[in-house]
């Protein structure tokens, strides 16, 4: 079983930028696969940025060029560095943790892009 907690979310105007971490903790094993979700009011919840053990990264189109994830491992921490952010960027931003069939997500942190 893995925990995942999220933080770093908040309240940010058009144009700035916001770093949401995400620790893990429980059984985690080599070679899996982190990634960030969003799910904004109203829509389905979607991929936003991925990073695989080896550090490769994959983004959504929507945000490529302006977030960048990354992993300490030594930590047990994502981390996604938000910029340049618009309001349709306003969503719940949730972790994930996959190895295999196994699956875990965070409980969400509330990002909100308003002047």
């Amino acid at each position: 079983q893995v925990q995942l907690v999220e933080s770093g979310g908040g309240l940010v105007q058009p144009g700035g930028s916001l770093r949401l971490s995400c620790a893990a903790s429980g059984s985690i094993f080599s070679g899996n696969v982190m990634a960030w979700y969003r799910q904004a009011p109203g829509k389905q919840r979607e991929l936003v940025a991925v990073i695989g053990s080896g550090g490769i990264t994959n983004y959504a189109d929507s945000v490529k060029g302006r977030f960048t994830i990354s992993r300490d491992n030594a930590k047990k921490t994502v981390y996604l560095q938000m910029n340049s952010l618009k309001p349709e960027d306003t969503a719940v931003y949730y972790c994930h943790y996959q190895l295999g069939p196994l699956r875990s997500w965070g409980q969400g942190t509330l990002v909100t892009v308003s002047s």
